[in-house]
């Protein structure tokens, strides 16, 4: 654009005065006519050149079609004229440059090969060299002497731009690019996975995350990654452990910890919403959900909170560390030394000190918030406790038919049943006065 904007400058007084002087002029009344003539007629064929070459530089790329735009006005202008007891030293000139570009072109063809720049650039500049080299004009006496030396000059100074740039302007080929011989692993973007109903999960196989992404560093929800979810959580002193990821018991939402923004998310479908705020890996709850829904959602770390996701209340336990159950009947939690029972309300139902309790390996509450029962694994030793009493109802070892032995405690039905199971998956029924079991049908 500025190339064009100087060709399409126009003539004034002041530029005609300007070039006079530059030549040695005095205007009169006879050759005034003829200066004015030069000028327009020069600036005209120039900005003809520059139209046509701009676009065709910005299109390539290449600058040289400029020079040639701004240059070839003079090298074919029709009013050169050879001079030769004046003009030697340009002459000279030319041929210099004219050797140069010659040499300069030969080495980048040596080096570079043949390009489709460098032939039309070659072209340009022997086409130039012919017309440099045809026969000189003869003298025009009625002509301006000192017009027709600056035409002459300023036609060999063209010709030794245009042969100089057509060889050191020539774009080289466009250079392959070379890929190193190691690249860091760039993980896959992170999208936010969502659900309908939670059929299966799986977590995460691959414990360090700096590895090659892989569907073994994410959780699985239904059999497609869901890489929301952080895989793993550092413990001080320990080797990674697998992030909080639970499910709710009717399918419906999960909570597990964010992986990028580092706190634990609540989702249902695409419903998502954080349950607390930034956390460090040492600060991260334990994550129960109440049985049976996906309202109602229990963390437990400094304190116990207790959140309704229906209607944003919060429900704090102070002192309590873990949570053993939960259902409609209310919660059962421990802090310090006790373990405590509370109803939906929060209101506490009773206590029992934890050595009372033996080393349970899970507690039931019944539905109705009533009884209380512990599961001691290795024995199959099942007790019951009256929660408003803290009295111990029974206490019986669980007789296992066959060679069956227990494998977990499944809790109270709806009916008041208390269910287990044993290494071989059958399902049986308890009587908790007694300890004999009931296959279940």
């Amino acid at each position: 654009m500025a190339v064009i904007a100087a060709a399409a400058m126009p003539v004034t007084r002041e530029r005609l005065t300007r070039f006079a002087s530059a030549l040695g002029l005095s205007v009169t009344a006879a050759n005034a006519r003829q200066i004015v003539d030069h000028v327009t007629g020069l600036r005209r064929r120039r900005l003809i050149c520059v139209a046509v070459a701009a676009p065709l530089s910005f299109w390539t790329g290449d600058p040289f079609y400029l020079v040639l735009g701004w240059c070839a006005s003079y090298v074919f202008s029709d009013k050169r004229a050879r001079l030769a007891a004046e003009l030697k030293i340009h002459r000279a000139t030319w041929l210099l440059a004219l050797g140069t570009a010659t040499f300069a072109g030969g080495y980048r063809l040596i080096n570079q090969g043949v390009t489709a720049a460098l032939l039309i650039h070659a072209a340009v500049v022997i086409a130039v060299a012919v017309v440099m080299a045809r026969p000189a004009r003869p003298y025009v006496a009625h002509r301006e002497p000192a017009i027709l030396r600056a035409s002459a000059r300023n036609a060999y100074s063209a010709g030794s731009a245009i042969a100089l740039s057509g060889a050191l302007l020539a774009p080289g080929p466009v250079p392959e690019r070379e890929l190193p011989e190691y690249t860091t692993p760039v993980p896959l973007a992170i999208h936010t996975a969502t659900f309908d109903t939670i059929g299966e999960f799986k977590g995460p196989t691959c414990p360090w995350a700096d590895q090659l992404d892989d569907p073994c560093h994410h959780w699985l929800v239904n059999g497609e990654p869901f890489p929301q979810a952080a895989p793993y959580v550092v413990r001080k002193g320990g080797a990674p452990a697998r992030a909080p990821f639970v499910r709710s018991p009717d399918k419906q939402a999960v909570v597990y910890l964010h992986r990028q923004e580092r706190r634990l998310v609540y989702q249902k479908g695409d419903d998502v919403r954080p349950l607390t705020g930034v956390l460090a890996d040492t600060e991260v709850p334990e994550v129960t959900f109440a049985a049976g829904q996906s309202r109602q959602v229990a963390l437990a770390g400094h304190d116990v909170r207790v959140l309704d996701l229906e209607d944003g209340t919060t429900r704090v336990i102070p002192g309590a560390r873990q949570v053993h159950d939960f259902n409609e009947g209310g919660i059962v939690v421990e802090a310090a030394s006790r373990v405590v029972v509370l109803d939906r309300q929060g209101r506490e139902r009773g206590g029992f000190p934890v050595k009372e309790l033996g080393d349970a390996d899970s507690y039931h509450l019944r539905r109705d918030g009533r009884r209380l029962v512990t599961f001691q694994l290795y024995e199959g030793l099942t007790e019951t406790y009256d929660t408003r009493t803290g009295k111990r109802l029974s206490s019986v070892v669980l007789d296992f038919p066959g060679d069956d032995s227990p494998d977990t405690a499944l809790g109270w039905t709806k009916q008041g049943i208390f269910l287990v199971r044993g290494t071989a998956d059958d399902v049986y029924h308890v009587d908790l006065t007694t300890g004999k079991l009931k296959l279940r049908p």
